[in-house]
C-alpha cells in the first residue's frame, strides 16, 4: 500500500525546471506510473517562456511524461487523461501579490482613458509590483503541483488496471505552459475524442473550484462529484487552457482559497502545512466518476 505521505515529502522539494531535483522528481514520478503498470513515454521539448516572467532564459527544455496501460493495440488511446504539472518555481511575491500588481496595471489603463494623473499612480503601484515577478528556485511548491501529483496517484489506485485512463505529467507549466503548448503541438493525436482532467493546486483548505475551459458531459460529471463551483475563465494560468484546444472536452480542478495564493510559489508552500485532505477528497470524486460500471 502506497504510503501518500512519504510520496508527498519526496516530491514536495524546489524543482525549477533544469535543476537536478527537477530530474529527481522526474525519476520518482515514472518510478510510480511503472510500479502501478504503465508505459512512460518521455517526450522531449524546448520552448519560449512566457514574456511577463523576469530572470528567465530565452529557451528552456523539459519533458513531458505521457504514461499508459499496454491495450495490446496500438491504435487504441485512453478517452480520459488525467494531468498535473511537475515542474516548481519560487517567485519574490506571492501569486496573490501578483494578481493584485497586473490589475492594477489594467485599472491603470482604463482610468488614463479619463484622467493621466490617477492612471499613473495606479500605473506605478502596478509595476512596482509586476516588475518583481521574477522566477527563482526557492518554493518546495507542496499545493502547488505536488498535492495534485499525489492526488493522480490516489486516483487511479482507487481505479485499478482501467486501459481507458491514461497519466500526463506536462512539465515547464511554470515558464508559461510551455510543455503542454509542446503536447498540443507535437501530441495532438494523444487528444483526439479525448477527455482532459487537469489538476492544479489542490490544498487542504477551500472549496473545490471547477475550470471548464471545455465543457462537456466528463467535467460536468467531474464538478458534480466533486461539489465544486463551476467557472468559465479564472485569473490563474494553466494547462488546461493549451490542451482545451487539442481534446474534446477539458476541466481544470483547482482546490484552495487566498491564503492559498498568499503562499503559492513561496518559500512558505511546504508539505508540512498540508495534510493532503484536499487531494484525497478530489481523488474520491475522480474515482467515483471515473470507476468502470
Amino acid at each position: 500500500m502506497t504510503d501518500y505521505g512519504l510520496l508527498f515529502r519526496q516530491l514536495a522539494v524546489p524543482r525549477l525546471v533544469g535543476t537536478s531535483n527537477h530530474q529527481k522528481i522526474r525519476e520518482v514520478l515514472k518510478r510510480e506510473l511503472a510500479a502501478r503498470g504503465f508505459v512512460v513515454d518521455e517526450h522531449v521539448l524546448s520552448g519560449r517562456p512566457a514574456r511577463a516572467l523576469m530572470g528567465v532564459p530565452s529557451s528552456v527544455s523539459g519533458i513531458n511524461l505521457i504514461a499508459q496501460r499496454p491495450s495490446g493495440r496500438q491504435s487504441v488511446r485512453p478517452s480520459v487523461w488525467l494531468v498535473a504539472h511537475y515542474d516548481s518555481k519560487g517567485q519574490p511575491i506571492s501569486m496573490a501579490l501578483r494578481l493584485v500588481g497586473f490589475f492594477a496595471l489594467f485599472v491603470g489603463l482604463v482610468v488614463m482613458v479619463f484622467s493621466t494623473i490617477p492612471a499613473l499612480a495606479v500605473l506605478l503601484v502596478g509595476l512596482s509590483i509586476v516588475v518583481r515577478n521574477r522566477v527563482n528556485d526557492n518554493s518546495p511548491g507542496a499545493v502547488d503541483n505536488a498535492t495534485a501529483l499525489v492526488a493522480v496517484f490516489m486516483t487511479i489506485d482507487q481505479l485499478g488496471p482501467v486501459e481507458a485512463v491514461g497519466v500526463i505529467f506536462p512539465d515547464a507549466e511554470e515558464f508559461g505552459l510551455v510543455g503542454a503548448r509542446a503536447l498540443a503541438a507535437d501530441r495532438a493525436d494523444l487528444f483526439v475524442d479525448a477527455a482532459v482532467i487537469n489538476l492544479d493546486g489542490l490544498d487542504d483548505v477551500g472549496a473545490p473550484l471547477a475550470l471548464l475551459h471545455r465543457p462537456g458531459k466528463m467535467g460536468i460529471a467531474v464538478a458534480t462529484a466533486l461539489k465544486a463551483r463551476r467557472w468559465r475563465w479564472l485569473p490563474v494560468v494553466v494547462d488546461g487552457i493549451v490542451l482545451a484546444r487539442a481534446c474534446r472536452e477539458c476541466v481544470t480542478i483547482l482546490k484552495g482559497n487566498w491564503r492559498t495564493m498568499r503562499i503559492v510559489h513561496r518559500p512558505a508552500d511546504t508539505a508540512t502545512r498540508v495534510r493532503l485532505d484536499g487531494a484525497a477528497i478530489v481523488a474520491a470524486g475522480l474515482a467515483r466518476v471515473l470507476r468502470p460500471a
